[in-house]
């Protein structure tokens, strides 16, 4: 048990990687993760585009904000996992949604992403999730069909610089005993 609570306390996220390329064994075992990620009623919605070409990730960061602290990872970072969804399946029955928030696919995006941050980390790999971008300039760029939804971007690579922890709620402060 201690083993998971070191890689989830141990992750952060990486912007700056080192010059080398993500071998394809950890990469398929990244992609593994996502596979065992839970999603509704295992509907499996989360499609991954691996990106490692240089001209494709140098199109991709001409659709960040300069305001978007991550951009210079999508060019630094041998490979860009972009995460799209299959629209009305997650949080469906008979092609109805049956959740009071509608289409469940960014709730099962976020369990891959994190299944993907976590086995990365445990493999010495950084990552970070990345969600302010055009997304439809990207979904262009990434032939992204339609019935489909780009969600984020995750740049993963060795880290060149791990930062320090950032502060953390105490559990005592997040927690409610039987009732808000």
């Amino acid at each position: 048990m201690q083993e998971i609570m070191n890689v989830i306390k141990e992750r952060r996220s990486i912007r700056n990687y080192e010059d080398r390329d993500v071998p394809d064994d950890k990469l398929q075992t990244v992609l593994e993760a996502v596979q065992w990620a839970p999603s509704w009623a295992n509907t499996q919605c989360c499609e991954v585009i691996v990106v490692r070409d240089k001209d494709v990730k140098e199109k991709l960061k001409e659709a960040m904000p300069g305001s978007n602290p991550a951009t210079k990872s999508v060019g630094k970072a041998p490979v860009v996992l972009a995460l799209c969804a299959k629209l009305g399946t997650s949080g469906y029955y008979k092609e109805k949604v049956t959740t009071k928030f509608g289409d469940w696919f960014m709730f099962d995006l976020g369990l891959a992403a994190q299944n993907i941050c976590l086995a990365a980390q445990a493999m010495g790999l950084g990552t970070v999730i990345m969600g302010l971008f055009d997304h439809d300039k990207i979904k262009s760029i990434l032939n992204v069909p339609e019935g489909y939804e780009l969600v984020s971007l995750i740049p993963m690579g060795y880290p060149a610089k791990i930062p320090s922890a950032p502060k953390r709620k105490a559990v005592e402060e997040f927690t409610h005993k039987d009732s808000f």
